[in-house]
């Protein structure tokens, strides 16, 4: 069963984020991301990759995003 999204989104000074259009996309983009890494862990150990494995990728990709204010490289 997937999480439901956190309660409040903390924001850059460390107040939640307020505003209701930003809310709602965070929430769907949360519940996508949810379904897509569900949907690909259960391939993937249908298929046989060790669960524990799985879910270090997973974790691993999660890891390695480039945030956007940062400069790439």
């Amino acid at each position: 069963m997937i999480p439901p999204p956190p309660g409040q989104w903390p924001g850059r000074g460390g107040n939640p984020v307020g505003c209701r259009e930003k809310l709602k996309m965070l929430t769907e983009n949360y519940q996508e991301l949810s379904q897509v890494l569900q949907d690909a862990f259960e391939d993937a150990v249908l298929m046989g990759v060790n669960e524990d494995a799985m879910r270090q990728i997973l974790a691993d990709v999660v890891a390695g995003l480039v945030s956007p204010r940062r400069p790439a490289g």
